[in-house]
């Protein structure tokens, strides 16, 4: 019997299930390549570390994946290779069965371009489910039931708004604002305010550090390292959590008229599930502190985190795996 892998092709992270054992690998979706050559010198972890203290003469480093679509298809076709053979085990006679999440709103040719690349680094068949309905069955939502069941996933290039129904989405939203924009802004609001110029690790590291979607009510405080723009030399500076909360307000509130725009949508059986339900949030962004309180504030509508939230989507892609015949009608094969 061929192996089962379930893939989280996100935008900053790779995850990947295999049936029988759980999420193997969590990796960031980096991969370093020869500028001499083309070929892979790392990728994941390894590669992640050389970003942005690479030598540009010998060495690029990209991330293939943007706002949730292919970017760089031979470099994603390069890296779901490695990352397959890393959780099957290079030497495997038979290939994998393996299925790979996708946004929702996604076009018919970006579809095609991650099945087929996943085809070219070593599957036997590829199949893809939305994400929203794969976080909701790794949050392990009653998704088979009549009844609605609303589903925020916060990932790195995109946010994913849903409210599904009887194994299929009702209605959805997908929205190219995720953590990669709370992570610009941030560092755009430091260039401005101190001319100080951040990498995007830099960035990340001050959202995980002291982020916060409202206001904290003790406001903290952050060393950041950047290169003055205008002495051109490395400077610190503190940051409050309170700049924080100002600079991520506008991906926040294009996250929040997303949500909005799918309960306005929602039909109105389901609506009175989600008010008795709540809605769910998973992915990455769903750790910004208070996140579900302001949700909850702005919509009346209770919101909760479920159980780790950044392998929910990968859990739910391994289990669509094994419950290929009752979700088939909702997937997309090969």
């Amino acid at each position: 019997m061929p192996k089962q892998v379930g893939i989280d092709l996100g935008t900053a992270n790779v995850l990947v299930f295999l049936r029988g054992r759980g999420v193997v690998i969590n990796e960031p979706s980096v991969v370093a390549i020869s500028a001499r050559d083309g070929k892979v010198k790392a990728v994941g972890i390894e590669a992640r570390d050389m970003l942005g203290r690479e030598p540009r003469e010998t060495i690029e480093v990209v991330r293939p994946m943007r706002e949730g679509v292919i970017a760089d298809y031979v470099v994603t076709q390069k890296m779901l290779e490695y990352f397959i053979n890393k959780a099957v085990g290079r030497f495997s006679l038979i290939r994998p069965d393996v299925m790979i999440c996708v946004p929702a709103g996604v076009t018919g040719v970006e579809r095609r371009a991650v099945r087929e690349s996943a085809l070219n680094a070593g599957a036997r068949r590829a199949y893809l489910i939305s994400e929203p309905l794969a976080a909701a069955i790794g949050a392990r939502v009653p998704v088979a039931d009549p009844s609605g069941n609303m589903i925020i996933d916060i990932g790195g290039g995109t946010t994913e708004v849903a409210v599904i129904s009887l194994n299929g989405i009702v209605v959805a939203r997908s929205l190219r604002v995720g953590g990669s924009k709370f992570d610009d802004a941030i560092s755009n609001h430091i260039k401005r305010k101190y001319n100080l110029r951040v990498g995007e690790r830099t960035a990340e590291e001050v959202k995980i550090a002291i982020g916060s979607a409202m206001p904290l009510d003790d406001d903290k405080v952050m060393e950041v390292r950047g290169r003055d723009e205008v002495a051109g030399l490395p400077r610190t500076v503190q940051i409050h959590s309170s700049e924080v909360t100002d600079a991520i307000t506008e991906p926040l509130e294009a996250i929040i008229g997303a949500v909005r725009a799918v309960l306005e949508e929602t039909p109105p059986e389901l609506s009175s599930d989600i008010i008795d339900k709540g809605m769910i949030l998973t992915g990455g962004g769903a750790m910004l502190r208070h996140l579900p309180e302001l949700l909850t504030e702005v919509t009346g509508v209770p919101c909760y985190v479920a159980d780790d939230p950044l392998s929910c989507v990968a859990i739910g892609t391994g289990l669509a795996l094994e419950h290929m015949d009752i979700l088939r009608d909702s997937l997309e094969e090969s």
